[in-house]
């Protein structure tokens, strides 16, 4: 299962998306800072599962018709942080999709995550985070889950990876860093959390029109689902 993640910063990105599918073969599509209202509903062999509404610039998941068949999308609110409050709320911080592999039967849920801003601390983009995962997994509890994103957490990943494995979920950081717009804050701001998947490889592609650099996640099912 090959799965790409894309902050679009504030849409500006948004033209590369039919390339990012078709070029690299994704499974799903998952992003974050999109406009829900100039979305298309297909890019080339994806479907567009659905996109968030409450926010101005949101949430959306695509899919591969031709190997999964979407059973539900719902999208979540999570706590919310100072900025979020003062500044431009964001209602909706995670949009998830239940899919089913037409081949094998297998049942997952893939989620698009974007956490509160660095001007929140890590303490709550943590909580986020395991309140992310707790909504997805009510969307079919015990089913394998692919939650990818902008996490917005480049410092203390170690303490983080270790809060992952005590919730059991394994924390997926890509090859390159995937922001490097400023010399301060730059690193691992994009990854993946994942529960019940082996996870191969996770690989930041070339950069584009955003200040995020997309990264590819190649994962294969677990042995256990």
């Amino acid at each position: 299962m090959r799965v790409i993640s894309y902050n679009l910063r504030k849409h500006k990105a948004s033209g590369e998306l039919l390339a990012l599918a078709r070029n690299h073969d994704v499974d799903a599509l998952c992003l974050q800072e999109v406009d829900s209202s100039d979305l298309p509903e297909t890019l080339g062999p994806l479907h567009l599962a659905d996109a968030t509404k409450g926010n101005r610039l949101g949430l959306a998941i695509y899919y591969r018709t031709s190997r999964f068949t979407a059973l539900d999308t719902q999208s979540f609110a999570l706590k919310k942080s100072m900025h979020d409050r003062l500044l431009a709320p964001a209602h909706e911080r995670l949009i998830g999709t239940r899919v089913i592999d037409n081949d094998t039967q297998h049942e997952l849920v893939i989620g698009s995550f974007h956490a509160a801003p660095l001007t929140a601390s890590n303490s709550l983009r943590r909580k986020q985070i395991h309140a992310a995962h707790a909504e997805l997994l009510s969307m079919g509890k015990g089913l394998m889950t692919l939650m990818v994103g902008d996490f917005n957490y480049p410092f203390f990943t170690k303490n983080l990876d270790v809060h992952m494995k005590n919730s059991g979920y394994a924390l997926s950081l890509s090859n390159r860093r995937t922001y490097t717009r400023y010399k301060v804050f730059k690193g691992h701001f994009d990854f993946a959390t994942s529960l019940g998947l082996d996870i191969q490889s996770v690989e930041t592609l070339p950069r584009g029109n955003s200040d995020h650099l997309p990264i590819l996640v190649n994962a294969e099912y677990g042995p256990d689902y």
